[in-house]
């Protein structure tokens, strides 16, 4: 038997899995990588991703940062991948009782998932830091430098956790909670370094934890089952 089919039994098994994914879900829909060989990182600006992600750098120098925000950041016209379907599809079915992902661009949701944790926000969401005011994505598109709320005139912040910022504490919480008590925790496209996000695996207690990714991770080592290549090719082979 092999890996995929290995996967296909623990799925068929089980009414209570939990997913996490980090960037590679994302990838196959087109949006790049910060870590990738041809990812963000060796882009041609005068800092690195990591610095004009940052907090300090949105508040020194937001022309920058939104420079860099909207040309890199808004992939407004991607579309969910094989993977996002057939997540959302098992949550349908009751098998899947919760995304949890490291991703910003809402894809899950697009797809048709109800219960996402979105640990780092997401680019759909941003609020005026003066009067609270909502504003979608395509706003902060097409806003001319820097957004400005149109009533009050204050900053525009993107709903995203910036380098130097923490998590929600409330969606942490419930993370920890679904992977505490899943039968089939799911880790695909994600290498596991970031943290705090890649510490959240050590709170799985089960015997049924699966790892996808193209490349090999951190803790392999710790998986009942490793599947590796393309998570969208995989989970549309299911």
């Amino acid at each position: 038997m092999n890996q995929v089919e290995k996967l296909k039994e623990i799925i068929e098994g089980t009414d209570n899995i939990v997913f996490f994914g980090g960037a590679g879900v994302s990838t196959e829909s087109g949006i790049p990588d910060f870590r990738s060989v041809d990812g963000l990182y060796n882009q041609k600006y005068d800092y690195p991703p990591e610095t004009i992600l940052s907090h300090t750098f949105y508040r020194r120098k937001p022309d920058e940062f939104f420079r860099f925000y909207k040309d890199k950041m808004l992939c407004l016209g991607a579309k969910p991948n094989a993977a996002h379907l057939k997540l959302a599809r098992w949550e349908q079915e009751g098998k899947l009782k919760a995304v949890i992902t490291q991703n910003i661009d809402g894809l899950h949701q697009a797809a048709g998932s109800k219960r996402v944790l979105e640990l780092h926000g997401s680019v759909l969401r941003n609020y005026c830091e003066r009067c609270g005011k909502f504003f979608d994505a395509e706003y902060m598109l097409h806003a001319d430098g820097v957004p400005k709320c149109d009533e009050c005139g204050g900053a525009v912040k993107p709903d995203v956790v910036l380098y130097e910022e923490g998590l929600n504490d409330k969606t942490l919480r419930d993370a920890i909670s679904y992977i505490q008590k899943a039968d089939v925790l799911i880790i695909g496209g994600t290498s596991l370094v970031v943290y705090p996000a890649a510490g959240l695996i050590d709170y799985y207690n089960g015997n049924k934890l699966i790892l996808v990714n193209k490349t090999p991770t951190a803790r392999d080592g710790a998986a009942d089952l490793v599947v590796q290549g393309s998570i969208g090719e995989i989970f549309g082979a299911l």
